[in-house]
């Protein structure tokens, strides 16, 4: 009874914050990794350390207590280099929280949304009606600089005309992606991290795990035609959505990007009707 007054009374709002701050840190980062390979290799970890430790002290095996404590130090300089993608995306999506110096880039945005997703719409008419493929990023808040420094620089205007010029089959600019920045084609040939994504449909191509790839690490959304099939998709978030046809993108896009309503997009995904297929291996 002593001993737990005596715990209670060293118990200070400092300490209070300390551990709520510490228990809200574990639980962002444990909430952040659910569902990826490094959710199961953390179980791993802790299995074993747990595990070996209560084999130590239940034994009292003195050099199993050793090798657990030096350890220690070790897993917490190892863990930013193996959970390096996950830290990435916390430190990415803290970032976009910045409202106050995002605002001007949103409205750019909004401003030039019914343009871009109209001209991008008209392209994938026209590259379906002619059988190419292309690969359309389309740059949010999240900048894509990195993607632009090994590509071909552009700084043209959106235009239907332009990018179908690009991804002409006999065209040095159509192999990579087109990086579109307010209504600017900043680039062509820029290449992207392929998704490892193991839900992903075997039949889908380098195009296809591009588009999903960066998404799953920026917030740019994709446009992606296919050039075997005709097939149009557009991905957001890691996630790739099967339009019903070039008619459609352009409602698809604008709530993304800027310039349309939550509304649109439920309305355009209602009138695909069976043509719209929404998931992770639509290609």
């Amino acid at each position: 009874m002593q001993q737990a007054l005596w715990l209670v009374g060293k118990v200070t709002p400092l300490g209070i914050l300390d551990v709520a701050l510490v228990t809200l840190i574990i639980y962002g980062f444990l909430a952040l990794i659910r569902g990826t390979q490094a959710d199961q290799l953390v179980r791993g970890v802790l299995i074993l350390l747990l595990a070996t430790g209560l084999l130590g002290s239940l034994l009292n095996l003195t050099i199993l207590n050793w090798l657990v404590q030096n350890s220690l130090p070790a897993v917490l300089v190892t863990l930013p280099v193996v959970f390096q993608p996950e830290l990435r995306r916390v430190l990415e999506q803290l970032g976009r929280t910045g409202n106050i110096l995002a605002g001007p880039r949103l409205r750019v945005a909004a401003h030039h949304g019914v343009m871009v997703a109209e001209e991008v719409a008209k392209t994938c008419q026209l590259l379906v009606d002619r059988g190419f493929g292309a690969l359309v990023v389309i740059e949010r808040l999240t900048g894509l600089e990195e993607f632009v420094q090994s590509a071909t620089r552009l700084d043209a205007l959106v235009s239907a005309d332009l990018l179908n010029q690009i991804f002409y089959k006999g065209s040095p600019l159509h192999d990579g992606a087109a990086l579109i920045r307010g209504d600017r084609i900043v680039a062509a040939r820029c290449l992207l991290p392929l998704s490892d994504n193991q839900d992903l449909a075997p039949e889908v191509g380098t195009r296809h795990r591009a588009a999903v790839g960066i998404t799953e690490a920026t917030d740019a959304v994709c446009v992606v035609v296919s050039e075997e099939t005709g097939a149009i998709s557009i991905c957001e978030k890691g996630r790739m959505t099967r339009v019903a046809d070039a008619a459609h993108v352009a409602g698809f896009l604008l709530p993304i990007i800027g310039g349309g309503t939550a509304t649109d997009r439920v309305v355009h995904a209602r009138d695909e009707g069976a043509g719209g297929i929404v998931a992770k291996g639509a290609a």
